[in-house]
């Protein structure tokens, strides 16, 4: 990777993302991991990618804690190498929770031990590690979909073949690598099958995706269930630990035992206020229309450095908070079972003269800066004339303006695929040919913003 000016010191660089003085740009990007592995506390050393990958020196070999994705197998592996001699094992890795972005490291560290090099790393994982990679595998299309349209990317292939922990646990489990200490706890957050990892004796906490430097992503519209309440807890939890590094799943470390407790504190504050919110709304009898428009996060959490909402929302978490507690129906009769939505769409542009005036409408309300209506109206025009090519290049200005106007990358990616579709029904093209258009669209197709699931990992033991 070209780069025309010298990056600073990488702990100066997380000092200054931490004083919201630079963006974590450069982190994402894999800028730092030219020169290998970052030193950045005693016997600990980062892989800092897009997903970050910690390494423990314990005397007599090596720990990691996550493993990375597809696209940094062969550069964590090289970088590991460069950082001890060749013969120093890797005892273990704990992957921290079954992300694809997290698990997909591990392969030439196997690869290495069948050429007779070291033994193999010990993958070590909470019990329903397994379980997802066995739903991925069974849902392999759907996540395949769904990541295209989040993350913009018309041609990822979501991987079905995943390397299978080699020991599980359910609540707690202590392993001693050398004289190193590693405590992995179990916590529900993102993912019902999440690990944090406390090292003692360095005083350092890895948290996975507990902490990510964004908004919690307790919310994600498309995938399963989150679990905001015990994800705060967990990070009480972690408070109590007295930590002087955190070294996160994604983004820079935070240094300092007062930094780490504010981070953790503020983050647990942003969930438990979403959750005492919603839960007191929903005890009252509101609908989920109403909850929504109800539940209000402290401005001033929002805007630190490391909560604000640019993967996920509030907004949303709110929504997984409904589904979590009260099931699918959001209280609103006529959804309970509805007509189909073209049918709805259709008696409605009937009665207002015609798709065409919806999509007039919808271009008068986005022009008045009222989006989230222009959105309804625009989509109903959309699904009473499918191929009408006017109405499709107003249902792609409409949802070109809500992803514009988005801070978070699910948003943005539900709206810019949606105004690709209708681009491509208007010029006669298709998704990807409108999706990549512009720069940044041709960047994500090839896979220099995405989690990059283009190719599998050669299935070895352990895998299947």
């Amino acid at each position: 990777m070209k780069h025309q000016h010298p990056l600073p010191d990488y702990l100066d660089y997380a000092d200054r993302v931490w004083r919201g003085e630079d963006t974590l740009t450069a982190h994402l990007s894999g800028a730092y991991t030219r020169e290998g592995l970052v030193p950045v506390g005693e016997r600990i050393a980062v892989f800092p990618a897009f997903a970050n990958v910690t390494v423990f020196d314990c005397g007599d070999g090596l720990v990691l804690i996550d493993s990375g994705d597809i696209r940094t197998a062969r550069p964590l592996h090289a970088a590991v190498r460069a950082f001890r001699d060749e013969r120093t094992p890797v005892h273990t890795v704990v992957f921290t929770h079954g992300h694809v972005d997290h698990v997909f490291g591990v392969a030439p560290f196997d690869a290495e031990a069948d050429r007779g090099g070291t033994p193999r790393p010990r993958v070590v994982a909470h019990e329903a590690v397994a379980a997802r990679f066995d739903r991925y595998v069974a849902t392999a299309g759907y996540n395949a979909g769904i990541n295209r349209r989040q993350f913009g990317v018309p041609t990822l292939q979501w991987p079905t073949a995943y390397r299978y922990p080699d020991t599980v646990y359910r609540d707690r489990l202590t392993l001693r690598r050398g004289d190193l200490t590693f405590e992995l706890v179990h916590a529900r957050g993102e993912t019902d099958d999440h690990t944090y990892v406390w090292v003692p004796e360095l005083k350092a906490l890895c948290t996975g995706d507990l902490f990510i430097w964004n908004s919690p992503n307790a919310g994600n519209p498309q995938k399963v269930q989150r679990y905001p309440q015990e994800w705060a807890a967990a990070l009480r939890a972690m408070q109590e630990l007295g930590a002087e590094l955190l070294l996160p799943g994604h983004g820079v470390p935070v240094l300092g035992a007062d930094r780490v407790h504010r981070a953790l504190d503020d983050t647990a504050r942003l969930l438990e206020t979403l959750c005492e919110q919603t839960l007191a709304l929903m005890n009252e009898g509101l609908r989920l229309d109403e909850v929504l428009q109800r539940v209000k996060v402290p401005q001033e959490l929002l805007e630190r450095p490391y909560l604000r909402p640019a993967y996920d929302e509030p907004e949303f978490v709110v929504r997984n908070l409904w589904r979590l507690w009260g099931g699918w129906y959001d209280q609103n009769p006529a959804r309970l079972k509805p007509a189909p939505d073209t049918a709805v769409a259709a008696e409605v542009a009937a009665l207002a003269g015609g798709p065409q005036v919806l999509a007039d409408r919808a271009r008068q309300l986005l022009v008045a800066g009222e989006l989230r209506l222009a959105t309804h109206l625009a989509e109903a025009a959309a699904l009473a004339a499918p191929q009408d090519r006017d109405v499709a290049r107003a249902r792609a200005e409409v949802y070109g303006a809500r992803a514009a106007a988005e801070t978070s990358t699910m948003a943005r990616g539900v709206f810019s695929w949606a105004a690709a579709e209708s681009a491509a029904v208007a010029e006669g093209t298709d998704v990807t040919t409108e999706l990549t258009r512009t720069e940044e669209g041709r960047r994500r197709a090839a896979g220099a913003i995405a989690v990059g699931l283009a190719e599998e990992p050669r299935p070895t033991e352990g895998t299947r």
